[in-house]
């Protein structure tokens, strides 16, 4: 069926008036009586809008149904609901109703609204005016974002985990909703990562695939909200690890620092920086590749190791279609658990053999030293330097990340089980090569905004790398080379500071 065909499909009036537009209808009025006893949607404020999903219906072309504004939203019914075309036309109007009913009109949201459907192809939007939306963006009226991190309830935000910074970007209010409407679009674009809008003395908008989701985040962001509030009123900081005492001397949620001498973010590398490269090389690579054929069998039919399975067959046919060395195909399921788990060592061995860094690769083998570190068969290894500085940087309120080749999961092992304990408590976040290749400058520009810093300057990257100091330099951040026992001899006058301890920084 051709497109036009499916868009005229789904716009006649047998459609419109089918089972998938009253089922999302319904739904719609169903969830504004949930908001509405949360607070999210009283005094006809707020508003919600799903597509009706439709298996036989592309997701681009599949109608918005949205909920109407100046509306009791508690007591709203079917009859009530806008039907809108997927570019955003009126294809269904409610009929009026006696005073002291408004005329319908549709939601003053719709424009930005319509900015989540087209620029995340999001399947359901909410508007809410939660007290605590609104609040959280009165603890500091500079900030531009709000942040936090270690909370449980970060891990229910799209792409996020409890180790994660959560960053929302805060746009300025405005007196009519669809003034607002560049201002989110901007948002959105320089926040590739957010699911969701702040707007100052206002409310938010979050958005998810579909509408379990985005009700699931506006959950889990009303939550959060509430609990940095709380942390606010005892005097404790919700954007740190350790949710100590509030550091005065730096802003309380993503505002412009007051300190000049001192850089708001620390990138680290690991290896050769933080962490011996002996350690990578002759502990985890050897550990990983000793263990691959016991991991497998022992947890073959766990979901993560069928989905490391998935990976690495699609890795392993691109590799043979580029005619990689090494490369031996994966014979299918139904040739047996062993036969498949041979496949599978024999590619990885190959992989480990050559060092690719890519993503199959290292997350099979986060979850192989995961195993090795629970079973305290591996402990992380860091420099006698390393513990101090983090704590020190932690207290002074600069936020530590790391940006390894590893997968994250491989990063929080290291450092969760180390020679001097935990330490991530002085951690903010964990980049991998999902951001990109170490050695290319776009990764660094995606980290520098991830961050959110008003420069790529105030960040400080540490590597022992000179083509990763290089391409940290092209983004504008500021770079020290780490020269450690064991590390790779750099390039004359190559032009960089280097430092032989963290206690230097």
């Amino acid at each position: 069926m051709t497109t036009n065909g499916i868009k005229m499909a789904v716009t006649s009036q047998a459609y419109l008036e089918g089972s998938q537009v009253k089922q999302t209808k319904s739904l719609i009025t169903d969830l504004c009586r949930l908001f509405y006893t949360l607070g999210w949607v009283s005094g006809t404020g707020g508003s919600i809008t799903a597509k009706v999903h439709d298996d036989s219906v592309p997701k681009s072309d599949q109608l918005i149904i949205m909920s109407p504004s100046g509306v009791q939203k508690e007591r709203m019914v079917e009859e009530d609901m806008y039907v809108l075309s997927s570019v955003g036309d009126i294809l269904f109007t409610p009929l009026p109703k006696a005073y002291p009913h408004k005329p319908p009109k549709c939601s003053d949201c719709a424009p930005l609204f319509m900015k989540a459907y087209h620029m995340r192809n999001a399947g359901a939007v909410i508007h809410s005016h939660g007290m605590e939306s609104c609040l959280v963006t009165m603890l500091d009226p500079l900030a531009k974002e709000f942040r936090i991190t270690h909370m449980e309830m970060i891990k229910g935000i799209q792409g996020h985990g409890y180790y994660d910074e959560l960053v929302v970007p805060i746009i300025e209010n405005t007196a009519h909703e669809r003034e607002l409407t560049e201002s989110l679009a901007a948002a959105i674009e320089a926040y590739p990562k957010t699911t969701a809008v702040l707007v100052r003395n206002h409310g938010i908008y979050i958005w998810g695939d579909s509408w379990i989701s985005a009700k699931t985040q506006a959950e889990c962001y009303h939550y959060l909200f509430d609990a940095a509030i709380k942390l606010h009123q005892l005097g404790l900081d919700w954007s740190t690890p350790s949710h100590g005492p509030i550091q005065r001397s730096k802003p309380l949620l993503g505002g412009q620092t007051t300190s000049t001498s001192q850089k708001r973010c620390i990138v680290l590398d690991i290896e050769g920086t933080t962490t011996p490269i002996t350690f990578v090389t002759d502990v985890l690579f050897p550990y990983a590749r000793n263990n691959v054929q016991r991991h497998l069998e022992e947890t073959y039919d766990t979901d993560f190791t069928q989905d490391d399975i998935k990976l690495l067959r699609s890795q392993v046919e691109d590799d043979l279609q580029h005619g990689v060395a090494g490369a031996v195909p994966i014979p299918s399921d139904e040739a047996g658990k062993q036969a498949v788990i041979a496949a599978l060592v024999a590619n990885v061995e190959g992989m480990i053999k050559s060092d690719r860094k890519i993503t199959s690769l290292k997350q099979l083998q986060g979850h192989i030293w995961r195993t090795g570190f629970e079973k305290n068969e591996l402990k992380g290894v860091v420099f006698d330097d390393v513990p101090g500085a983090l704590e020190k940087w932690h207290a002074s309120g600069t936020k530590v990340y790391i940006y390894s080749s590893g997968s994250r999961l491989a990063q929080r092992l290291l450092f969760g089980y180390t020679n001097y304990g935990d330490l991530r408590t002085y951690l903010c976040g964990y980049f991998d090569t999902t951001v990109g290749n170490k050695k290319e400058t776009k990764s660094y520009v995606e980290i520098s905004e991830s961050l959110g810093v008003h420069k790529p300057s105030e960040i400080l990257f540490v590597t022992d790398v000179y083509q990763e100091a290089v391409a940290a330099k092209a983004a504008g951040l500021e770079v020290v080379i780490s020269v450690r026992p064991g590390n790779g001899t750099l390039p004359e006058n190559h032009g960089f500071r280097t430092i032989k301890s963290f206690s230097e920084i």
